[in-house]
Formats: C-alpha cells, sequence, structure tokens
C-alpha cells in the first residue's frame, strides 16, 4: 500500500476536521417554526411516544438511525488503540453506511473495555437507535457482549464477526463454482480465531452457538470440514488453553480431530481463509493443499501471502482485503444492507437464516464467478437494498 495514501487521507482528515456532521431538516427562520419543532408543538410528539413507544420509529429519527459502537480494542490492524485512536474508523463506517445504505448512523466509542459496562452502556442508547452496529472489540469479549445484548429490542449485530461472515460465504460458494468443486465437500482450515475467524467457522458448519455451546442448524448449506488453527495450532476436542467459545467449535469441527501447526494441517485443504496476520502462510503450503486450491488472505493491509506468489504456488483463485488486487473481501459488502433491513423492516434482531439470506444475495450478483471475479464490488449498484430484501424475505 502506496505511503501516500495514508499521507492524503491524513490531510483530508484534517482539512474536514473528520468526515461527518450533523444536518437540520427543516428550518427554524421564524417564531412559528420554532413552536413547531420546540415548545410547545413538540409536546405532542412526546405524548404520542410516552402513550405508544413504538410511535417513535415514526416521530424521530429513531426510524431511521443506527449506532456503530466501539470500544478500540481491536481497530484494523493496528489493534487495542483505545476509543479516540478508534474514532476515525467509526466516522468511516458511519459515513459508507449513509453513501450506500441511506440510513444515518452515528459513531460512539466507549471509554471502556470491561463487558459488563459495555453491555450496560449499549443497553441504555437502545431507545435512541433502530439497532446498534458493534465494530472493532477484541476476542473473545466480543461474543460475550454481543449475546448480553439479543434482547434489548433492537438489533445488535458485531460487523466483524457476522459481517465478514457473511461475504466470506458468499465468496467461496462462487469460488467453488470456479475450481468445480462441491461447496458441501470442501476441506477448509481458517488461519486465527479471533472474531472473524470464529464466527467464519461457525457459518461455514451452519452452527447456531451461545456462549459455550454449539448446535447444528439442519436446514442451512454447510462444507465438508473446518479446521480452525490459532497460535498454537489446531483447535481440537480436549486441547488446553482453549476458551469456551474455541471449545464449543472445536468439538463440532476438525471432525478427525487433527491436531498440529497450520504447517502439518493444510496439507490436502481445498480452502485455506486467513484472518490472521502478514506473510503467515508460505507457498510451501500452497502447494501442499489439494489441487485447484483456493486461498483467501484477508489480513490486512499485508496479507497471509500476497497473491501473486500464492498463484506461483498453484492456487485457482484467490482473494484478499484490499481494494488494490481482484476478489476484496470486505464487509462493506454485507453491513450496509444489513442495517438497512434493520431500518426498513424495524428488526428486533438478526439471526441465522437471515445471515445466509445475506450472503446468497450477495454471491448471486456475481452470475457466472471466475477467477478473477467471484465477488461483486462495492459499487455493484442496488446491493445494499438486494441484501435488504433478501433479509427481509426471511421474516
Amino acid at each position: 500500500m502506496s505511503a501516500t495514501v495514508y499521507t492524503e487521507s491524513l490531510k483530508l482528515h484534517q482539512k474536514h476536521q473528520g468526515k461527518l456532521a450533523t444536518q437540520a431538516l427543516l428550518p427554524v427562520k421564524s417564531k412559528e417554526e420554532l413552536s413547531l419543532l420546540y415548545t410547545p408543538g413538540v409536546a405532542e410528539p412526546c405524548r404520542v411516544i410516552a402513550t405508544d413507544p413504538a410511535k417513535a420509529y415514526d416521530l424521530t429519527w429513531k426510524g431511521r438511525t443506527v449506532a456503530v459502537v466501539s470500544d478500540g480494542s481491536a481497530v484494523l490492524g493496528l489493534g487495542n488503540i483505545g476509543p479516540a485512536a478508534a474514532l476515525p474508523v467509526m466516522e468511516g463506517k458511519a459515513l459508507l453506511i449513509k453513501e450506500f445504505a441511506g440510513v444515518d448512523a452515528v459513531p460512539i466509542v466507549l471509554d471502556t473495555q470491561d463487558p459488563r459496562e459495555i453491555i450496560a452502556t449499549v443497553k441504555y442508547l437502545a431507545p435512541t437507535f433502530a439497532g446498534i452496529n458493534l465494530e472493532d472489540i477484541s476476542a473473545p469479549r466480543c461474543f460475550e457482549v454481543e449475546e448480553a445484548l439479543q434482547s434489548v429490542g433492537i438489533p445488535v449485530f458485531h460487523d466483524d464477526q457476522h459481517g465478514t461472515a457473511i461475504v466470506v460465504f458468499a465468496a467461496l460458494q462462487n469460488a467453488a463454482k470456479v475450481v468445480g468443486k462441491e461447496f458441501s465437500k470442501l476441506k477448509v482450515v481458517v488461519v486465527g480465531s479471533g472474531a472473524a475467524g470464529i464466527a467464519i467457522s461457525r457459518m461455514l458448519l451452519g452452527l447456531q452457538c451461545l456462549a459455550g455451546t454449539c448446535e447444528t442448524v439442519p436446514k442451512h448449506q454447510r462444507v465438508g470440514d473446518v479446521i480452525v488453527v490459532d497460535s498454537q495450532g489446531a483447535l481440537v476436542a480436549g486441547r488446553s488453553s482453549q476458551n469456551i467459545y474455541k471449545q464449543a467449535l472445536a468439538g463440532l469441527s476438525n471432525r478427525q480431530q487433527k491436531s498440529g501447526s497450520l504447517q502439518e494441517v493444510i496439507t490436502g485443504a481445498d480452502v485455506v481463509i486467513g484472518v490472521s496476520g502478514p506473510n503467515i502462510i508460505t507457498q510451501e503450503m500452497v502447494r501442499s493443499m489439494a489441487p485447484q486450491a483456493i486461498v483467501f488472505a484477508m489480513a490486512n493491509p499485508i496479507p497471509e501471502i500476497m497473491p501473486e506468489l500464492a498463484l506461483q504456488a498453484g492456487a485457482a483463485v484467490v482473494a484478499t482485503g484490499r481494494s488494490d488486487f481482484q476478489n476484496q473481501i470486505n464487509n462493506v459488502l454485507a453491513f450496509p444492507g444489513i442495517l438497512k433491513a434493520m431500518v426498513d423492516g424495524r428488526l428486533k434482531k438478526i439471526d441465522l437464516s437471515m445471515k445466509y439470506a445475506a450472503a446468497q444475495a450477495i454471491a448471486q450478483l456475481v452470475p457466472k464467478p471466475t477467477a478473477d471475479k467471484i465477488i461483486p464490488s462495492p459499487f455493484e449498484p442496488n446491493l445494499a437494498s438486494q441484501v435488504a430484501k433478501a433479509i427481509l424475505s426471511n421474516i
């Protein structure tokens, strides 16, 4: 990535003092307008909402606005940089939600990384918004936070988990078509067991999980098997040093109970999906995979293996998380449509069926996938609308 991008981005942020501003929808130029928009007229919508709280969707910005909430503990590839340093990313996320989905969004960063405090704060914020997008909260705390907020009356959706998993699922469906392999027989290795790695693995296996338990959801499409690899090797049932989320996943993945390093378990795999760090996957590893291998190297800004090296080693389809290579797998393909569905449908939750519907909608926007195009562009016309429509059709 050129240093010029970083320099120009910094200049742009400084020039505009960020990326967002509020805008009045109505003028206040006279006493009459003031009396309608504030006192005394504003008392009437207050009275109506007090009688029927659901009217807040019609009479306030609640019906069209979501929040983007972070504690700054896992920001992009920068790690735990804290809330203030995370704010440019949250502003950017809010901007994309508005630009791609037409949904107003408010960035909120919290000066705490205590899960209990985050949970309490989001509960207190819920009356203001139609949905909450949790962002850049580190694992395993992110699982605890999201799970605890599923009954607040509006959808609470951790995009680093589910947005990424949805787009990976869509891309892998199309990649399987390109290489002529059955999706249901794919042997997949996932490198990284953070929020994205766990969520991708759960979705590929068709699992519904809550804390330390997972169960297979019968009707959903799934791959043949997934082996998840963390810094200590493959997740396997009974291995020490696995938190409850890894333990639950280990019990329903890695069916042959393979143990060992990435280099050991990648041999013969059809797919490797990297959500870890730079240069972790070698050409030797790619050569050891099954013929017509699929490589998704999604670490940013430096992927687990550079695309040209993966192709030289025999990979048939390669994707990254970067916009300057073919096949960018980015959750921007999913979250605008998901948040649009939250607002348009006044949803209470985003469930597993909705996530699969979103993935199918994204995959179908590339009806004839090729090695160079397995996923649509973020600028695909009506992308967010198509994703939202697919989600709402599952209600």
